[in-house]
């Protein structure tokens, strides 16, 4: 058995993310989510449970733009830079690590552009005392390059932070069909119902496409403090490049406690794979 709770988490400039906890009844281990682009974390709702039931405490919050963290319309997808973006990742993170009942390992999890998230901020010397707190980083589909088909061309690209520049907060959508994201019928549902789906400002989409760049180009290795990392990544994912991926983490050379776990035939949802098998209990 499990419980949830909801609560808020104050972020830079006083906005009031979102936050919920599922819980395990007894001797617990902590695991802590960062969400990917234009989602929400209930939408993992039954993942979450799975693993809660399991003796794992899973502490996730709706990022800035997204979810009940910006129920306003005119704040969808205003996640803000980079600079931004990381220093929210890694307040929930320090705020986690303090709250810890009885001292519990913490692992941070990333998902898709929650996924390129966390890889920035194991590489951001910057956070390198907070980075070496944390037990274990675990990364699921990260984006860390567009599979071909996807990838914007380069004069949309350039006129779109042109006008980055004088209208940072002006919307833009990115919509890649429901489909790619998933092979099961009703989280393709799920996904068509988010409102702010496929949302974001240039502002946000340039940070995303620069974060990207960076870990794909190979220049910004993970810390040192870093103790483990697991990635896991579909073959069919048609958004997040499984090539990239596996191409990030072999160059990872300085770390030894790495796994790579190749999910053949599945897309950029691998949590919902394993709700629906034992492998979320192994």
């Amino acid at each position: 058995m499990s419980t949830t709770t909801e609560g808020q988490f104050e972020l830079q400039g006083g906005v009031k993310a979102y936050t919920k906890t599922w819980t395990p009844s007894g001797p617990i281990r902590a695991h802590l989510v960062v969400h990917g682009f234009s989602e929400h974390i209930n939408r993992y709702n039954d993942f979450f449970t799975t693993v809660a039931e399991q003796g794992i405490q899973v502490l996730a919050w709706d990022q800035r733009g997204w979810g009940r963290t910006s129920p306003s319309k005119a704040d969808w997808g205003n996640s803000g830079p980079t600079t931004q973006v990381i220093a929210d990742v890694a307040a929930f993170v320090k705020g986690s690590l303090a709250a810890r009942e009885g001292k519990a390992p913490l692992f941070v999890m990333g998902h898709s552009m929650g996924g390129g998230e966390v890889c920035t901020l194991m590489g951001d010397p910057q956070y390198a005392e907070l980075v070496g707190q944390v037990r274990g980083w675990m990364l699921e589909c990260p984006f860390i390059g567009f599979v071909p088909s996807q990838e914007p061309s380069f004069l949309k690209v350039f006129f779109g932070r042109l006008a980055g520049r004088v209208f940072p907060h002006q919307k833009l959508k990115f919509s890649p069909p429901p489909e790619y994201l998933s092979r099961v019928p009703e989280v393709v549902e799920s996904i068509k119902g988010i409102p702010c789906a496929t949302t974001g400002t240039l502002e946000a989409m340039a940070g995303i496409l620069d974060r990207t760049a960076v870990l794909a180009s190979g220049t910004v290795p993970v810390g040192k403090e870093v103790r483990s990392l697991w990635l896991a990544h579909g073959t069919e994912d048609k958004v997040c490049s499984y090539d990239a991926a596996k191409k990030w983490f072999e160059a990872q050379k300085g770390l030894e406690d790495k796994t790579f776990v190749k999910y053949e035939g599945v897309t950029t949802s691998c949590m919902r794979i394993c709700a629906r098998s034992s492998t979320a209990r192994t």
